[in-house]
């Protein structure tokens, strides 16, 4: 089964995030600023048709990038929302230490070493045991 990075962990995510915040930040300068400078030349009287015609259009512009964020933003959530529905891979279960058991074979390694030299007399015993039966087999 392919496993996939978590979102916290994903580029494009993140990318899509900065993005749309940017966006969102971008749009807000345009239009405050915009329509600060309408404001400014509309009340003193000094307004021409380009302050007021091309700054409208200007002052929409930036709405719209911000709405454009606004939707980046709610498709980052989006995502997000739909990334826990994913199924992620299984724990390994894995068993505690337990710290007793080791000091305890060690304990018992010299005891297993005993009990092999013993055994080693018993294995020579074998093959003559072999032999003999090999003779009375073989009358």
């Amino acid at each position: 089964m392919p496993t996939r990075p978590r979102l916290t962990r994903s580029i494009p995510f993140w990318g899509l995030v900065v993005v749309s915040v940017a966006t969102i930040a971008g749009g807000w300068y345009i239009t405050t600023d915009k329509l600060g400078s309408m404001t400014t030349t509309l009340t003193d009287g000094s307004a021409t048709g380009v302050d007021v015609y091309v700054g409208q259009s200007i002052a929409q512009l930036g709405s719209i990038l911000i709405g454009a964020g606004v939707i980046g933003v709610l498709l980052a959530l989006g995502v997000a929302a739909v990334s826990t529905l994913r199924p992620h891979a299984p724990v390994e279960v894995v068993e505690p230490i337990d710290w007793n058991s080791e000091a305890e074979t060690a304990a018992e390694e010299p005891q297993a070493a005993e009990a092999k030299t013993d055994a080693a007399p018993a294995e020579a015993a074998e093959p003559v045991d072999a032999e003999a039966e090999a003779s009375v087999a073989a009358r």
